[in-house]
């Protein structure tokens, strides 16, 4: 499955006002499993943090990290790259719009993109399963942190990561270089690019992947086998979400044995 023609259909389909743009960014906080891990340990990593904060999103995507980051703290800095140049100007448009001058995006790629002890936290959600040269980009981000600061990672697991579980399965999303890390590889690939202290745990464990499949899987399926199938996603999610908002609530809160996800944070 191609994911990228199907989140250029939905940003054609958000993007027509501001407010239907934060909508969207509303609609993802609550349908993805990986926003409710990402924040709240960006509510853990902020408590007691002083305003003069400068963040690095890495891989910003639809840019709606950097929304929640800007919404947390308006005095917060946040520089957000991305590779693909057209959903930066996008996204710098609509942040002009709402006049949050506190984020600026910039188009440049993370294998390269290094800037010397610049940012207190480096946030990258769902980004490294995209791309070869892990290591490169772990020391980028190394060299980018001041010291104290915190590289903060969402990634597939190789516990059935990109929905990948047998050897001759395929991945999922086919924009992916890697089905999943191994909890393991990805501590060890960040303590070799000079991180001092890794602490990595499994996302999407039993309750996760139910929700998963619900809120993501299935809809993405239908939404590439048919445009029809825009009319009536309101009322598929009408009648799913709320099993999906408790299956969210328990994998956030719990302590997974295995999953099918990661939460990596490592500090400098």
């Amino acid at each position: 499955m191609h994911y990228d023609p199907i989140k250029r259909s939905l940003g054609s389909v958000f993007n027509s006002t501001p407010t239907m743009r934060i909508l969207f960014y509303k609609l993802l906080d609550l349908l993805l499993l990986r926003t409710w891990h990402i924040h709240l340990e960006l509510r853990k990593w902020a408590d007691r943090k002083k305003d003069s904060i400068s963040i690095l999103d890495a891989g910003a995507g639809f840019g709606q990290y950097s929304y929640y980051m800007s919404s947390m703290n308006k005095n917060w800095n946040i520089l957000s790259v991305d590779v693909k140049e057209e959903q930066v100007c996008d996204c710098n448009k609509f942040f002009t719009s709402i006049d949050r001058k506190n984020v600026k995006f910039k188009t440049d790629d993370l294998v390269t993109f290094q800037q010397k002890e610049a940012f207190d936290l480096v946030l990258s959600v769902d980004v490294m399963e995209h791309i070869l040269e892990d290591v490169e980009v772990f020391k980028n981000f190394h060299a980018s942190l001041r010291n104290g600061g915190m590289v903060l990672i969402s990634t597939p697991s190789d516990q059935g990561g990109s929905d990948v579980h047998e050897d001759d399965d395929s991945s999922f999303i086919e924009e992916h270089v890697r089905d999943g890390y191994n909890i393991q590889e990805i501590e060890d690939k960040l303590k070799s690019a000079g991180f001092s202290k890794v602490y990595a745990r499994y996302s999407y464990g039993a309750p996760g992947k139910i929700s998963w499949r619900l809120s993501m899987k299935y809809p993405i399926l239908m939404l590439g086998a048919t445009k029809l199938f825009f009319i009536l996603i309101p009322f598929y999610f009408a009648l799913v979400y709320p099993l999906c908002f408790v299956l969210n609530f328990m994998d956030s809160r719990m302590v997974q044995k295995t999953g099918t996800g990661l939460i990596v944070k490592a500090w400098k």
